[in-house]
């Protein structure tokens, strides 16, 4: 069972999360930058034991796992990455919905039904 946040709740949390993002959003921008010289890399090292670059490229995933952790450990859960986009479970009216961040964004600004996703996010106000 998930665990529903009031507002302040998931603004909390965001506190703890937003610096976690900043770091997960460098990385996938260092892992997408490095991505053409990755691949040729990971063909030649697949029979020659390694290569210096892909053991960097692993410390950098290894600190993304970690921080992907972290993040879902306060129980935001992580909706899509390459944007940054992020909902923390809440009730409304007796449902389940979620209050809708987004990398970049300010406060926790918006909120969706579960089945209307990203698409569907309305403004706090109207929460």
């Amino acid at each position: 069972m998930s665990k529903f946040f009031t507002l302040q709740e998931a603004s909390e949390a965001l506190k703890i999360v937003r610096p976690l993002m900043d770091e997960v959003m460098l990385i996938c921008q260092k892992i997408l930058a490095n991505q053409p010289e990755a691949w040729p890399a990971i063909e030649k090292s697949a029979g020659n034991g390694g290569n210096p670059a892909l053991s960097r490229m692993v410390l950098d995933f290894e600190k993304f796992d970690a921080l992907v952790h972290k993040i879902q450990d306060t129980g935001a859960q992580i909706k899509d990455i390459n944007i940054g986009l992020l909902d923390f479970s809440a009730q409304k009216d007796g449902r389940e919905v979620y209050l809708c961040w987004q990398y970049g964004e300010g406060d926790i600004a918006y909120w969706h039904e579960i089945e209307e996703g990203y698409a569907g996010r309305q403004p706090i106000a109207q929460f």
